[in-house]
């Protein structure tokens, strides 16, 4: 590891510990460290009508035709996150040649449960109609997500209703990438989640539910340091895909937490984990497939 990589990575631990540090803000200096000229920035586009139905587009600017295109959905509880402060992550997936696209969508307490899972499915609707014209190659389709994204993500590939109420067919997906996700978290004890899911459909809500031998290729990262979402989570899923004759690939990282798996994938934290390399293996490996 070079003493720059070192100082950098130093300085980014502290400020996610929350040491006092004027001006620090640990996904501005991610982002501020993570290189813009791989991609092309067209943002804030709407696929719908509500404010937070909008999403941004980052096209690899050394494409060389049509790319497959990866849909990131971040976390933070289904209450908190927006798209800006994921740039880090189109930094790295560009540099490989692929379309990203990083959607918000509405969230608790303005809105529970299924109703993000619906925004993650109109703004797939929009990638379907719409991608093309930004260099995207959309049979060739990735789902992505970390953390409550994660569980978005894993709802739209496993449960086919949500896509289908769209006219997307969820056979169209290439892959399914989950960070450190939430797919198989009942009962709900206590805390806001009681609130986030209703209990009239909580059962709906469990990305394990829905799983069958039409699931997507599925990639299951986890940290085995989570003390946020257990690993367990994608440990059961990986066993209920496993059941059903799933593509499916585990990688439980030693002693990783919960936030660093999804920072791995900034292009200066690559070296903490190896979330950036599976992921793009996994893409490059499916994307072949699909040829």
């Amino acid at each position: 590891m070079s003493s720059v990589r070192t100082c950098v990575y130093k300085y980014i631990v502290v400020c996610l510990l929350g040491v006092a540090i004027t001006g620090c803000s640990p996904i501005r200096l991610i982002n501020g460290l993570s290189p813009s000229r791989y991609y092309q920035l067209t943002s804030g586009l709407a696929y719908g009508t509500h404010a937070r139905q909008s999403l941004d587009v980052y096209s690899p600017r050394t494409a060389a035709g049509p790319s497959p295109v990866v849909v990131f959905f971040y976390g933070g509880g289904w209450r908190d996150g927006k798209k800006e402060n994921y740039e880090f992550v189109a930094s790295s997936l560009t540099k490989a040649g692929y379309v990203v696209i990083i959607p918000d969508y509405r969230l608790f307490p303005e809105v529970v449960f299924p109703a993000f899972v619906e925004d993650g499915a109109e703004a797939m609707a929009w990638v379907v109609e719409n991608a093309v014209n930004y260099g995207a190659d959309t049979d060739q389709l990735f789902l992505m997500g970390h953390s409550a994204g994660a569980h978005i993500a894993a709802l739209l590939a496993t449960d086919k209703r949500f896509l289908a109420q769209r006219g997307i067919d969820a056979g169209q997906l290439r892959g399914l990438i989950g960070l450190s996700g939430p797919y198989d978290f009942l009962p709900i004890e206590s805390g806001y989640l009681l609130d986030v899911f209703p209990e009239n459909n909580r059962e709906t809500s469990q990305p394990i539910t829905f799983v069958t031998n039409n699931t997507p290729p599925t990639l299951l990262i986890h940290g085995t340091g989570d003390d946020v979402v257990k690993p367990a989570n994608s440990e059961s899923l990986a066993g209920r895909l496993s059941e059903h004759g799933v593509d499916v690939t585990l990688k439980l990282y030693d002693g990783v937490g919960h936030m660093k798996v999804v920072a791995a994938l900034a292009p200066p934290l690559d070296f903490t984990a190896a979330t950036l390399k599976d992921s793009l293996t996994f893409i490059k490996d499916r994307s072949e497939r699909a040829e």
